[in-house]
């Protein structure tokens, strides 16, 4: 299902309105390991049907975790370059956001 507006919000309150793949970079690019471990790209309305994130692994690295309940998917990866990361989720986005 697609989306009309998404936005991406970190742990530590970072909150982008439709994220470009360089905006997604800077995001995961701030994470780390204490205080600023996650970030959440979905729909902006109430009970969406959709989200990623990525999240910061103790053993180094970043798991992603992409899922579309309306098209039971769910995917969930372990990722060490950020640009991959970036690119592989604006990709995705611009199939769940219009």
């Amino acid at each position: 299902m697609a989306a009309d507006h998404y936005c991406a919000d970190s742990e530590n309150g970072d909150h982008v309105d439709e994220p470009s793949e360089d905006a997604l970079f800077e995001l995961v690019n701030d994470l780390n390991g204490t205080d600023n471990t996650f970030v959440v790209i979905q729909p902006e309305e109430d009970d969406p049907v959709w989200f990623a994130s990525v999240s910061v692994l103790k053993a180094g690295g970043y798991e992603i975790v992409r899922r579309d309940t309306s098209r039971r998917e769910h995917d969930v990866i372990v990722e060490t370059s950020i640009g991959q990361i970036a690119g592989d989720l604006t990709k995705w986005l611009a199939t769940h956001a219009t």
